[in-house]
């Protein structure tokens, strides 16, 4: 199985290239954690999506020190990769979204596969259910593909620090995912978390399922994320330069046309990420405290 770690975005709020931020003493980032935890799942390869000027850093400080584990291949998100006659608009500089993302890694997956972020700490039960549901996903008669995400309690996955970007999901009595909204303004209130939406201010329970961008596929899905691809960019509206092709719109679209089945694997794992600096010290804690438990070793590679 492949692990897909989308790792191209610079980190605008954070001020940095987040990714690659030692978060303990002996040098290790957030996402050696998660291919840690992959490994002992089942995952034997894993492609990171970089822009290509960050290839010879990136490779230095995380692909060495974990080629002889798995094997690791590259994709570059570019710009200027999309399907013909479209063409980039003058003056946007910012890259397509995560979507976008997972597509720059297309020609290189072959077989079921996992998305993540580079910058997310998922907990290594994610990625156990993620490899128990990919190892014998396949579409069925009906020929609809079976595909999962993972979910978070909401309350898990906030910051204290400002506002995070998440994915509000609805599910049926069978777990699988009904509707998805990405929310990209949520925050911790007083009384529990709430969102932006033109405005103004809703308040949103805690308790709500949502998605951190860690999901599970049949390689079918690059063909069809590459027909809603085509769909964002010949459709009007929005800022031509700053607009974004998410994953979850786009996995939304599939369910809604019929082209798949999302199941929903629940997890009671606490999210850590390094949205904004100030983030950094509770992570740091947090892995320190899961080393202390044994959960990790003092130094993983």
């Amino acid at each position: 199985m492949t692990l897909v770690i989308m790792a191209a975005g610079m980190g605008s709020r954070y001020g940095g290239l987040k990714q690659i931020d030692p978060i303990t003493e002996q040098g290790a980032f957030i996402l050696d954690f998660s291919i840690y935890d992959a490994l002992l799942a089942g995952f034997d390869r894993v492609v990171f999506v970089i822009k290509e000027e960050n290839y010879d850093v990136f490779r230095e400080t995380v692909g060495k020190r974990i080629e002889g584990k798995i094997k690791v291949d590259y994709a570059f998100q570019k710009l200027e990769n999309i399907p013909a006659p479209h063409v980039v608009p003058a003056g946007r500089e910012r890259p397509w979204g995560t979507g976008h993302a997972v597509l720059s890694a297309a020609e290189l997956v072959e077989e079921n596969f996992a998305v993540i972020n580079a910058d997310d700490f998922y907990g290594r039960d994610a990625f156990l259910k993620l490899a128990g549901f990919l190892r014998t996903a396949k579409a069925g008669e009906d020929g609809v593909e079976p595909f999962c995400m993972v979910g978070y309690a909401l309350e898990n996955t906030l910051t204290e620090h400002g506002t995070v970007s998440r994915g509000q999901c609805t599910t049926n009595a069978a777990g699988q995912l009904t509707e998805i909204v990405e929310r990209t303004k949520i925050k911790r209130t007083e009384t529990g978390a709430a969102y932006l939406d033109g405005d103004d201010w809703f308040a949103l329970p805690v308790d709500t399922t949502v998605s951190m961008n860690c999901w599970g596929f049949t390689p079918k899905a690059m063909a069809y994320m590459t027909r809603y691809f085509d769909a964002f960019l010949a459709a009007e509206g929005g800022d031509p330069l700053k607009r974004e092709f998410y994953l979850p719109s786009a996995v939304e679209g599939m369910m809604k046309d019929g082209l798949c089945r999302v199941q929903v694997l629940a997890t009671d794992a606490t999210w850590q990420g390094v949205t904004y600096p100030e983030d950094k010290p509770l992570v740091v804690a947090g892995i320190q405290a899961l080393i202390a438990d044994g959960v990790y070793p003092e130094k993983l590679w």
